[in-house]
């Protein structure tokens, strides 16, 4: 029997919601799947936080519904919740008369609350901490803590229970270039793990280096969902005749979405280890290559371009 399909770590059907007369979200659909980070983005007012709060559960939708490794967190609450791990509003809020570790501890205890959780313990404390780069301000009063070290106490209370879907609004607000990178190594690592990863952020180029998906969101609408792991894959060779070359290479088994933009054909490849072979079968119909290489995808500009269009 063949193995039953996944089920999908965050499921959004027809989610619309609304304050007052004004509506906020308009029928929003979008499905992660386990292992993926998905990145959502657009323009301030776009409807961003309310999103991740009707995800998480903290706000109620008009209609749709939010399933979390296939339950509605609505309906089910805390054991829809179980497995999550979430920052919603950044940076997160702790109690500044209290140390890092006092508040973590305090994350663990309510972690141990929720259906079938488990309370983490010291060593998995010592661990979140130091993963984060905090262990010297372990002991130290979250009220003396700055911005960036407060954001990354945040990501360390979300991913301290080891959660299956993790949900991060901006989590690299207010953070230096080398905490930047941190919260990236961390995040990829999770995904690679299985955790599914949602994140809201404005820093495009960055998102761009490591995310498989990015949602632009607009007016309360998902306009676009761009697969990066697809635009990843597309090479262009610099050729004597684009068109001519561009028909003999859609003959190439592992090409596909063969394209010309003058002077160059494009394809997508699925990998850099098909780009000989590509240039092999150019050269064996006689086309002369003066070029390959990837064929960049500009997600800033993209995304300049369907928030105008919406």
């Amino acid at each position: 029997m063949p193995a039953a399909p996944a089920v999908p770590a965050i499921e959004v059907r027809g989610l619309h919601k609304k304050y007052g007369p004004h509506a906020i979200l308009h029928d929003i659909d979008l499905t992660v799947q386990p292992g993926e980070v998905y990145a959502l983005t657009g323009p301030n007012g776009a409807g961003k936080s309310t999103l991740i709060r009707t995800v998480t559960g903290l706000a109620f939708p008009d209609s749709g519904e939010v399933r979390l490794l296939g339950q509605d967190v609505h309906t089910h609450g805390s054991r829809a919740r179980a497995h999550l791990g979430a920052v919603v509003e950044a940076p997160a809020r702790f109690y500044p008369q209290f140390t890092g570790t006092q508040n973590l501890r305090i994350h663990a205890d309510l972690a141990a609350m929720t259906p079938g959780g488990q309370r983490p313990g010291r060593d998995r404390i010592r661990e979140v901490l130091a993963l984060l780069e905090l262990t010297r301000m372990a002991d130290r009063k979250v009220g003396e803590y700055s911005l960036g070290q407060r954001q990354r106490l945040g990501v360390a209370s979300a991913i301290l229970a080891g959660p299956q879907v993790l949900i991060l609004d901006e989590p690299t607000s207010g953070l230096d270039a080398l905490g930047i990178g941190l919260i990236h190594r961390i995040v990829t690592s999770l995904a690679s793990g299985g955790c599914a990863v949602v994140l809201s952020t404005h820093h495009l180029h960055e998102i761009a280096t490591y995310a498989h998906t990015v949602g632009i969101l607009s007016a309360g609408r998902l306009v676009d969902t761009v697969d990066l792991r697809a635009r990843r894959a597309a090479y262009r060779f610099r050729v004597d005749d684009p068109v001519g070359a561009a028909g003999w290479l859609e003959r190439l088994p592992t090409a596909s979405q063969v394209g010309t933009r003058t002077p160059y054909v494009i394809a997508h490849l699925g990998s850099e280890a098909q780009v000989p072979g590509a240039l092999a079968h150019l050269a064996a119909g006689g086309f002369q290559v003066y070029e390959a290489s990837p064929d960049h995808f500009d997600l800033y500009e993209y995304y300049r371009a369907r928030v105008e269009q919406a």
